[in-house]
């Protein structure tokens, strides 16, 4: 069971929602097989945290370059997200 929710997916971009709810456990380091721009929905608290560095809090745009690592770090309430994905990148 994945710990979010596609909204909407298309070519393009995907929204995606993490519930208030989730077990952090479930937040797992992983890897894409496609570069993204993430661009958080709304405010929030929660961080995301990149291969090699500290965890930041999500704001603004995100690029995760194709294939690192990377990990959500759960806040307080629902997080949601418009990833751009970047297919060459």
């Amino acid at each position: 069971m994945k710990p979010y929710t596609d909204i909407e997916n298309t070519s393009n971009h995907i929204i995606r929602e993490f519930g208030d709810d989730i077990d952090p456990i479930h937040l797992l380091w992983h890897r894409d097989n496609e570069g993204r721009t993430i661009e958080v929905i709304g405010e929030t608290d929660w961080q995301i945290q990149l291969d090699n560095n500290l965890p930041t809090l999500m704001e603004g745009r995100i690029f995760i370059p194709k294939h690192e690592w990377h990990r959500v770090i759960k806040g307080t309430g629902k997080l949601k997200l418009k990833i751009n994905k970047h297919e060459q990148l």
